[in-house]
């Protein structure tokens, strides 16, 4: 080749410099983001004395291709069902600290002078901490164990999706350059009906396809597959009015429930590492060092409102929240920075042109020095606490205690609860996906037979029985279908005054059926027709053939439920371990003694191996339980007290930060620490109520150990917490016991209790 392009010079220049600049931040245990940045500031045209890139064009298209893989990725570590194990604790602490940081951000902006567009871009920067930095620093001060990081890893959960939703509401409000509430609403609608709809229809038909071709892919086909279908989302996402970045990140939620996540994750690892360095050079080359001594003063306003904005929000949304106030102290702590989304939210708002150039060194300059910030804010959390105790009245710290333990108190769900709570579920999915094929016909299907056919009865016909035929069993379930759980059986059997509001709620379901099904018609046929013969045609059919629709809407659904929990039940055996987010329930439940489950692995030179549990009397010594015990795929729900541990057991361990503190040298070099919790195996609440069988007996004459496969860990009885009772200990009214056992059978249990 005898003249290079430039973009191939451009490369090589990018990829060289960055190299050496991240092993020089590896060296000093820095953050690689920063160093990447570092890296395009000295090979941009900002920098005179090395040589600079000379084709940005074409680096803007590698850096949108490298945040459309950062954000492919994001998803495939996030997944729907982790967002949906996230607790109300971290979900709370979450909200709070966004809204807060949020408003607060744009504020700022408006008093520095900036413009409407610009401010609302730094609220949307700041409304996300740094997963990775966190991760790093916690790993380096050996904290992860401790009960407060599992609210923090909660929130980064929440705060991942929470972000990318500002992310399409910011670039709507750029585009249409309005801010009307109805709009907003409009967006958000939009949004969250479409994220359900390819949830759904992705779930449903993308596992079964890759099934079936599992036998006929590898590496390098999966690879190109994967990418294909990211790529597809980003078309289909742009088309109806969203971002590309939204498109990769749900096609990498929607594959993150499959049975291949990890393995096209470990395949793109590499890609995504490369096109990501590309997107954070690129975010280095716009940073003008005279820019930064310009805006030192909104660098240091920006810096100080992330330090002490995102503590305080943090830090009251996890009060709120019901955790006590030395955990709500190191949430705020640990949350105090920016990361990677600030740099792509700015990347948004230059591409859409509606934000200044200077808001990228200044999203720079806080990054780097709240990266920095981190590691001591989170070693200052504790004498921060100690501080606060000695300087607040002892009164006040006795409410917010009260306030923590009274949050902790929710009672179980009763039955009406319940029953809603599964009557909205299909309601609204079904609901959706009448409205998916009533867009579907509306937009493109009936369109086009319009334009073939020339008699109106004929259109009619096909106008009627084409959309009928494909909504039927959705519109079954949605007027038919009852509820899976014994909720509504023992409504309608216990209570006959039950019974009238049953009817409603049924009668009820039913018209708003007819309802829907008299508006789809009227939308493709002559009203005329769809009143007086397609709907009664309609209700005769689903009337006479109910069982056939019954049985079809359950292989549809069935198939569903497959797909979603293939991933699960695949880890089950070979993991048998859930995401770490899953754990904000244990915290939420027991965050009043402090209490939480960690995955030990047993040495396999430790000198307890072979010994009954009996014999270890660890509960006696140490105050600790052991949940579960995970041995080759082999999982051992609450062990008898004669189990023996083994070396390279997986051992559930639960207890509290203090206890494990003193427990920890039994467990002399263990591997793994990270908070996670057994697929099969929950922490749940028991209520002992005026009717429950097991009131004023013994936990051992209750039969719960045996009728859960668990362990009585705990129980709140008023004001009182018992914990580690006694066999012998007396169940009275209202107690509400804490179980950790055989996640279906504590449900079971739950709801004859």
């Amino acid at each position: 080749m005898g003249h290079l392009p430039k973009l191939i010079e451009d490369l090589a220049l990018i990829l060289i410099v960055a190299a050496f600049v991240v092993l020089i931040f590896r060296r000093i245990k820095q953050p690689l983001v920063l160093g990447y940045i570092i890296a395009g500031f000295l090979v941009s045209p900002n920098f005179k004395i090395f040589p600079s890139v000379v084709d940005n064009e074409n680096i803007k298209t590698l850096a949108e291709i490298g945040v459309i893989f950062l954000l492919f990725s994001l998803g495939l570590e996030f997944s729907f069902k982790k967002l949906m194990n996230v607790g109300g604790s971290a979900s709370i602490t979450a909200f709070v600290e966004i809204i807060f940081i949020t408003i607060a951000g744009y504020f700022t902006g408006k008093m520095l002078g900036w413009s409407t567009m610009d401010s609302m871009f730094l609220g949307g920067m700041l409304a996300s901490s740094s997963t990775t930095i966190i991760i790093r620093a916690f790993d380096e001060l050996g904290v992860k164990t401790k009960n407060f990081a599992k609210t923090v890893f909660g929130v980064l959960v929440v705060e991942d999706i929470v972000v990318i939703l500002l992310m399409v509401l910011l670039s709507t409000i750029a585009v249409t350059k309005e801010f009307e509430g109805t709009q907003i609403l409009y967006t958000v609608a939009k949004l969250l009906f479409f994220l359900i709809l390819w949830f759904l229809l992705g779930i449903f038909l993308l596992p079964t396809f890759l099934k079936r071709i599992k036998n006929l892919v590898d590496e390098e086909i999966l690879m190109i597959l994967s990418i294909g279908l990211c790529l597809g989302m980003v078309l289909i996402a742009t088309s109806v009015g969203f971002s590309a970045e939204l498109g990769a990140f749900v096609m990498g939620s929607i594959i993150a429930e499959t049975t291949v996540a990890e393995k096209i994750e470990h395949t793109l690892k590499s890609v995504k590492d490369l096109f990501g360095a590309v997107f954070f050079v690129s975010v280095g080359m716009m940073i003008n060092y005279s820019d930064m001594i310009t805006y030192a003063v909104p660098i240091l306003a920006v810096t100080l409102l992330t330090l002490f904005g995102k503590l305080f929000s943090s830090a009251l949304g996890a009060l709120i929240s019901g955790q006590p106030l030395k955990q709500s102290v190191q949430v705020g702590m640990s949350m105090a920075q920016i990361g990677e989304f600030a740099f792509i939210v700015a990347t948004l708002g230059l591409s859409l042109g509606v934000i200044s150039p200077f808001l990228f060194p200044v999203a720079v300059g806080v990054s780097a020095i709240t990266t920095f910030t981190t590691p001591y804010m989170i070693k200052l959390s504790e004498p921060l606490y100690n501080w606060l105790v000695k300087i607040i009245p002892p009164k006040y710290i006795e409410r917010i205690n009260k306030y923590s333990s009274n949050i902790q108190n929710i009672q179980a769900e009763n039955s009406w609860q319940t029953l809603l709570k599964n009557y909205g579920r299909i309601l609204m999915i079904n609901g959706i996906v009448i409205i998916a094929i009533y867009l579907l016909f509306s937009k493109f299907i009936i369109p086009k037979i319009n334009e073939n056919l020339e008699s109106n009865d004929i259109k009619n016909i096909i106008g009627n029985a084409i959309p009928i035929l494909f909504i039927l069993p959705f519109l079954w379930a949605l007027m038919m279908k009852r509820p899976k759980s014994g909720a509504y059986h023992d409504l309608w059997t216990k209570k006959k005054y039950n019974r009238g509001p049953l009817l409603i709620i049924e009668i009820c379901r039913i018209g708003f059926g007819i309802a829907i099904l008299g508006f789809f018609l009227d939308r493709f046929a002559s009203t005329q027709v769809s009143f007086f013969i397609t709907i009664p045609v309609a209700v005769i059919i689903i009337v006479l053939f109910n069982k056939r629709i019954n049985r079809f809407y359950n292989r549809l659904e069935k198939r569903f439920i497959r797909n979603l929990n293939d991933r699960t039940d695949g880890n089950a055996q070979s993991e048998a371990v859930t995401r770490l987010a899953g754990n904000s329930e244990i915290k939420k439940n027991l965050a009043a003694w402090d209490v939480h489950i960690l995955e030990l692995e047993v040495n396999p030179l430790a000198n307890y191996i072979g010994k009954p549990l009996i014999e270890l009397q660890w509960r006696e010594k140490y105050g600790i339980n052991i949940g579960y015990i995970k041995r080759g795929e082999k999982l051992i729900h609450t062990p008898e007290r004669n189990e023996v541990l083994m070396p390279y057991d997986k051992v559930g361990i639960i207890t509290t930060d203090d206890d494990f503190q003193v427990f920890k040298p039994i467990f002399e070099n263990f591997e793994s620490a990270e908070e996670t919790d057994a697929n099969d195996v929950k922490l749940g609440k028991i209520l002992i109520n005026h009717h429950s069988p097991a009131k004023n007996i013994s936990i051992r004459e209750s039969g719960i150990r045996d009728k859960t496969d668990g362990l009585v860990v705990a129980i709140r009885r008023g004001e009182e917490r018992i914990l580690n009772p006694k066999s012998t200990e007396i169940l009275l009214e209202d107690d509400i016991i804490f179980v950790v056992g055989d996640r279906k059978k504590i449900e079971k249990l739950n709801q004859e209790i």
